[in-house]
């Protein structure tokens, strides 16, 4: 589908009041805008996203870079989204959709919903009712509008490429939306249902409320020959492996049994037993259905700690390999995991290199 995706992210977030520009702050375990660049990828909707910033600093060292362009914007929003219209005009597409960087908590199935409508309409605006009684002021006189009546906008906005582009082009206003510049020339358009959770961050405090719980993870196996040694996902140089009836990988044994201590939903073994389902199973196949039940839950993860208790090997030399793994595992801020390499001074199993132990806390945070 010849759709394309601008992100309107050049605003100076004044009333955010905040020394980051509140499209960078960061939210949800990534930066505000990131929430859109990646769901605009993932819904596979897209032959290019293009970001519209005066802060192009910020998108240096971002790995999506490959599929995103990024160019500079205007003083005023209506001037960035003409920008980002001229410049896609060589691409010659069917669609373009308008979104505002300060929405990050719109839904994949809403992008779905405006283009199922969009192949028979020019214009698709999403709008939900006023929850609020509105009054209307004209010189000193102050005027009750019928709730009813009332239609709040969101972003993201689609319409047809070229009939945007003209309208655009032709206007010489400042305007808040691009579905005014169809209203102003009663142009059709086709409104359908928003989300209410599809909010527009414009203070510091409209970030949502929360509250923080932690969990504490444990585990230990015995290390045994002629085994694969697994530490956190990864396959490590060792003269032995951990026994077990999984992969006995202990870091991910651990920080599922911290998840799942943090949710309070029992423990590693309740879902997954020593039967022979899980037999020999990897660990990394553990861990994914718990961190997509996280997800699903409207949780994110604030940090994880990690103590691996071992003689050896040393987790110095593992520390960058074995946090990469993690991240990818968990689809997590790299920068949210510490690891850390605990000896027993040669004591007990551990200290005779027989076995090999991890603990865990996890902080995670439950929005409402």
């Amino acid at each position: 589908m010849n759709n394309y995706f601008v992100i309107l992210a050049a605003g100076k977030s004044q009333r955010f009041h905040h020394k980051i520009p509140k499209q960078f702050f960061y939210y949800r375990n990534k930066e505000i805008i990131d929430h859109s660049i990646e769901k605009s990828i993932d819904s596979k909707l897209f032959k290019k996203i293009v970001v519209v910033t005066n802060n192009l600093n910020y998108f240096k060292k971002k790995k999506y870079l490959k599929k995103v362009s990024i160019i500079k914007g205007g003083k005023e929003r209506s001037e960035s989204s003409l920008k980002a219209l001229k410049y896609l005009n060589k691409y010659n597409p069917r669609n373009v959709y308008i979104h505002d960087a300060a929405r990050p908590n719109f839904s994949i199935k809403l992008l779905k919903n405006i283009s199922k409508n969009l192949k028979k309409n020019k214009a698709v605006v999403p709008v939900i009712a006023s929850k609020d009684s509105i009054k209307y002021k004209i010189k000193n006189k102050i005027f009750n509008l019928n709730r009813n009546n009332l239609m709040l906008t969101q972003t993201p906005q689609a319409f047809r490429f070229k009939e945007l582009y003209y309208l655009a082009s032709k206007e010489n206003k400042n305007i808040s939306d691009e579905a005014t510049l169809f209203l102003n020339q009663d142009h059709k358009i086709k409104f359908i249902s928003g989300e209410n959770q599809n909010n527009k961050i414009t203070y510091l405090n409209d970030i949502e409320t929360s509250k923080t719980y932690f969990g504490i993870g444990f585990d230990l196996h015995k290390l045994i020959k002629n085994k694969k040694l697994y530490l956190g996902g990864i396959k490590i140089p060792f003269h032995s492996g951990l026994k077990g009836h999984s992969d006995g990988d202990v870091i991910l044994h651990a920080i599922i049994d911290a998840i799942l201590g943090a949710t309070r939903k029992k423990d590693i073994g309740t879902y997954f037993p020593n039967t022979k389902k899980f037999r020999n199973i990897r660990s990394p196949k553990m861990l994914k259905p718990v961190i997509d039940n996280l997800n699903k839950s409207n949780v994110v993860i604030n940090n994880l700690d990690i103590n691996l208790i071992c003689e050896n090997p040393k987790v110095s030399k593992h520390r960058k390999k074995i946090i990469d793994s993690i991240s990818k595992l968990m689809r997590l801020n790299k920068d949210l995991i510490n690891l850390k390499g605990k000896t027993v001074e040669k004591l007990g199993l551990i200290g005779k290199e027989k076995a090999i132990a991890c603990e865990v806390i996890i902080s995670i945070t439950k929005y409402e």
